[in-house]
């Protein structure tokens, strides 16, 4: 089953001991041949919406910077509760702050 967990951003600065941590952790999870892919996203962005023929190009921000999304992982695991294991340990890491689990459906 896969995963992709993401992360708003927080109002706290990291500390060399969070990058530490965080480096064992997606050693560990590579390791263990369930991360898949990590990333930090820009905080702009840009939209693309339809209706009808009609295409619409806009460039971010599109909320506020506490509700965007900072950052990713996705993760191949065996089931719902290893997943929310993983996102228990990286909060646990990160303080706190709020994570969005959702599986990943399809190849």
């Amino acid at each position: 089953m896969r995963y992709l967990m993401t992360t708003k951003a927080s109002d706290t600065v990291p500390d060399e001991s969070l990058y530490i941590e965080m480096g064992k952790f997606v050693e560990e999870l590579t390791a263990a041949g369930v991360l898949l892919a990590t990333g930090g996203l820009e905080p702009g962005g840009v939209r693309v919406t339809s209706s009808g023929e009609e295409i619409t190009v806009t460039d971010g921000p599109f909320t506020e910077a506490k509700e965007a999304v900072a950052g990713f992982a996705l993760v191949e695991v065996r089931s719902k509760e290893e997943v929310i294991e993983l996102a228990r340990r990286f909060r646990e890491i990160v303080g706190d702050g709020e994570s969005v689990i959702q599986q990943v459906f399809g190849p």
